[in-house]
């Protein structure tokens, strides 16, 4: 089975008015207050992963080590999260490398 349909209970505190529009939506299109939020927090995750600004968000969670290659995976997609996993490798090479000069030339 995959993540994608494995079911994860969640519980929050929203602002009334905010879970309000979710069940007038929900009464509109004759489903529940569950499908308008999975809908809207599935766009949100779709969007947020295309913008530039929150991609540098992402790598720099990666290269810190505070998410797993995994969790980028989840997030980019396996292209871009190669390709971040390359360049945190590289960087880290170019590091060990300066340091090593320097340390050689002191």
């Amino acid at each position: 089975m995959s993540s994608e349909s494995e079911k994860k209970r969640v519980q929050f505190r929203a602002p009334r008015g905010l879970v309000n529009r979710a069940d007038a939506l929900a009464a509109v299109f004759e489903t529940d207050r569950t499908d308008i939020l999975i809908s809207a927090l599935r766009d949100y995750l779709r969007d947020a992963a295309h913008s530039d600004e929150v991609k540098q968000e992402i790598a720099e969670a990666f290269y810190d080590d505070d998410i797993t290659f995994e969790e980028l995976k989840d997030l980019v997609g396996h292209e871009e999260a190669a390709n971040f996993r390359l360049l945190k490798e590289q960087l880290a090479d170019e590091f060990v490398d300066e340091v090593a000069e320097e340390l050689a030339d002191s």
